[in-house]
């Protein structure tokens, strides 16, 4: 048998346990660090298959470590399974959790013929905490290869473009007293904040459109008789790459600088994560991956901006190709993701797989509400099937396994 029948036989008849694997995260879903039910369950179908798993991995209590197979050619897959606070699995981290325990199943059924060790990595916290960076840096992708994840959107997309970004969490101290009584005695806090948030819309005049600066207020106050003495919030600042992220945020702080001079208040800016890095397609897994989704007879959406019907060479099928498409493919990559880091590092592919979504997107109740319906739990099978398929191309690829045994660039 092909060992392509083989993996995608794998998968297929794995189909199930993943559908149910991925429904059971949607329905329990648990926020950044705090995914301790989910690391668990889909670690336990990686030992279930005979991985060797190491929980707790990198000294962060909800990753984890799936190893088999002892080939020189080591290949890493990334699942993700932290929801969004408020709006659940709206990112469709419960996918990307499904299809890495599929892709590693099929590739691990096929690990002997293609010489390949194979990890699944569990990787808390994307949605702000960075878990993939923390474990970057602690060793977990030392002498991985080629490292592949499929993330869920509204249509398909094989080059993932994600910002560069930096987190913020902002502190303003005041002094509180009676709104009414003692209004000269007071340090208005809120204040602060509307005069940082005023600066920050007038400079995004002068930014460049390849950045973004946007946030919350998580604490405004206590009382409407009480002027605020303390006032908290988070924000992102994001750009194409670290180094314009770099140029970008100092004039953010000093926005929020601009609302502590002006009132008055004490400021706090803590880094609530490290940088997000700009995301690098590795050449020649990029194209392998595409070629393997078109087989799967999945389509991609055109570019941002092209005309209708402009899609990707052999594209073709309901939806895609419109002006819709263009536009939901183009701002899918203007989120971030800790996986550029990791891509900076190891040759790495970070593609999107359409569930069918329009007009809901990532990040709004609608698209977690699409995460379980019948076109999500497809889009799972050929985004596992898809990434092993693309990593049995590159091991059976003389360059292409060369290349990555090398050191990759």
């Amino acid at each position: 048998m092909d060992v392509k029948d083989t993996i995608a036989g794998t998968v297929m008849g794995a189909r199930e346990r993943l559908t149910e694997l991925s429904h059971r995260l949607h329905a329990h879903p648990e926020v950044a660090w705090s995914e301790e039910r989910a690391a668990a369950w889909v670690s336990a179908e990686l030992a279930d298959a005979g991985f060797d798993v190491e929980a707790g991995a990198c000294g962060l209590p909800t990753a984890f470590i799936a190893r088999t197979g002892t080939g020189p050619l080591h290949v890493g897959i990334c699942a993700e399974y932290d929801a969004l606070p408020g709006l659940g699995h709206a990112c469709g981290h419960n996918i990307i959790a499904a299809a890495a325990v599929g892709a590693g199943l099929a590739l691990a059924a096929a690990a002997d013929d293609l010489g390949l060790t194979v990890t699944v990595f569990g990787t808390p916290a994307e949605e702000g905490g960075g878990g993939k960076v923390y474990m970057l840096e602690r060793g977990a992708f030392r002498g991985v290869h080629a490292a592949m994840m499929v993330h869920p959107g509204p249509v398909d997309v094989a080059e993932a473009r994600p910002f560069a970004a930096s987190h913020m969490l902002v502190r303003y101290r005041g002094q509180a007293t009676h709104a009414a009584a003692y209004p000269e005695r007071g340090v208005n806090a809120a204040d602060a904040f509307t005069i940082a948030q005023v600066a920050i819309g007038l400079l995004r005049q002068q930014l460049p459109p390849s950045t973004r600066v946007h946030g919350i207020i998580t604490h405004g106050g206590d009382a409407p008789n009480i002027i605020p003495d303390r006032t908290e919030g988070r924000w992102y600042a994001r750009a194409e790459t670290l180094h314009e992220l770099a140029a970008l945020e100092p004039r953010v702080r000093r926005c929020f600088e601009a609302g502590a001079l002006a009132t008055g208040c004490e400021l706090e800016i803590e880094v609530e994560a490290p940088p997000y890095a700009e995301f690098r397609n590795d050449p020649d897994l990029l194209p392998l991956y595409r070629a393997n989704a078109e087989r799967l007879g999945r389509r991609f959406a055109p570019p941002e901006g092209a005309a209708p019907g402009a899609g990707d060479p052999g594209a073709g099928g309901s939806g895609a190709g419109t002006a819709g498409d263009a536009a939901a493919a183009g701002r899918m990559n203007r989120a971030s993701t800790d996986m550029g880091n990791v891509s900076l590092i190891v040759p790495s592919i970070h593609p999107y797989i359409g569930i069918g979504s329009l007009p809901a997107v990532n990040h709004q109740k609608e698209f977690a509400a699409h995460c379980v319906s019948p076109a999500a739990d497809q889009a799972l099978v050929d985004g596992a099937i898809g990434l092993a398929w693309t990593a049995a191309d590159a091991a059976l690829d003389e360059t292409v396994r060369g290349r990555l045994l090398a050191g990759g660039r």
